[in-house]
């Protein structure tokens, strides 16, 4: 687990980060990029040691009960801050829009999950609609094309915000994706229960990857970047996936996201 490394900032706002399992396992980088970006922004930034999943896997299995279970300690944890981050459309969506719809018939818990659904953003949202934040002196002679991933889009608005903080890094130039608004085939457990379906739509997405030449792919969500760094490995592709808050934290050079580090 990503260790609690805030450091103080006169007058800025507390925000509490909820990693996501998927970056604490798979992908700590991401994390350590969020805390940079929202220091930068002029946030005093936390990491409660005790988050844990968000409940997704559960609510889109059905196991209602166990969601709802998951949802009660995540609002417990994050209510003492005055904002509360995620480096993932997906998570964001999760703790934004159906917390509040997995208590419908409790009113109590209900409440507090509208009080904490309120506080709650998306990362690149959250620097450029609640921050006013754009990156500066951060350099990348490179192409990169963009994917929109589902619940950022669909649920959060989510499409200009991180474009907007792209274009200020310099020498990176963005090129157009046909259907960068199209599901890449991940969708959490759809690739697990529907695999060949799954396989299908990222192979097709991987192609419109390639048509556009360029030399890195970007989006907000680990899942889907996985998903989609998985499958341009196993094409041959020479596209490098990155965590639009590593490009825009300056870990452009690193290790990409499939990439033996």
């Amino acid at each position: 687990m990503l260790q609690d490394s805030s450091r103080e900032s006169a007058g800025g706002p507390c925000v509490g980060l909820f990693v996501s399992c998927l970056v604490d396992a798979m992908r700590p980088a991401i994390g350590f990029a969020a805390i940079n970006l929202l220091e930068a922004a002029g946030c005093r930034v936390e990491v409660p040691l005790q988050q844990t999943c968000c409940g997704q896997p559960a609510l889109n299995s059905g196991d209602l009960a166990g969601a709802r279970q998951i949802a009660q300690h995540t609002i417990a944890l994050l209510e003492p801050f005055q904002y509360v981050v995620v480096p993932s459309g997906s998570c964001a969506a999760t703790i934004r829009v159906h917390y509040t719809e997995l208590f419908h018939e409790d009113p109590v818990w209900r409440a507090r999950a509208e009080a904490l659904a309120a506080r709650t953003h998306e990362l690149l949202s959250f620097l450029v609609d609640i921050r006013g934040w754009l990156p500066k002196q951060v350099a990348l002679p490179a192409s990169a094309t963009y994917h929109d991933s589902c619940s950022g889009l669909r649920e959060l608005g989510i499409h200009a915000q991180p474009r907007r903080l792209l274009a200020a890094v310099e020498g990176l130039s963005l090129r157009p994706l046909e259907g960068n608004a199209t599901c890449c085939g991940f969708g959490g457990m759809f690739c697990v229960k529907y695999a060949a379906i799954s396989n299908a739509i990222v192979a097709e997405k991987a192609q419109s990857i390639e048509a556009t030449g360029a030399e890195l792919l970007l989006g907000g969500d680990l899942g889907c970047l996985m998903n989609l760094a998985g499958k341009l490995h196993r094409c041959g592709s020479r596209v490098r996936v990155f965590h639009t808050a590593e490009i825009l934290a300056g870990m452009g050079d690193g290790p990409a996201i499939g990439e033996a580090t």
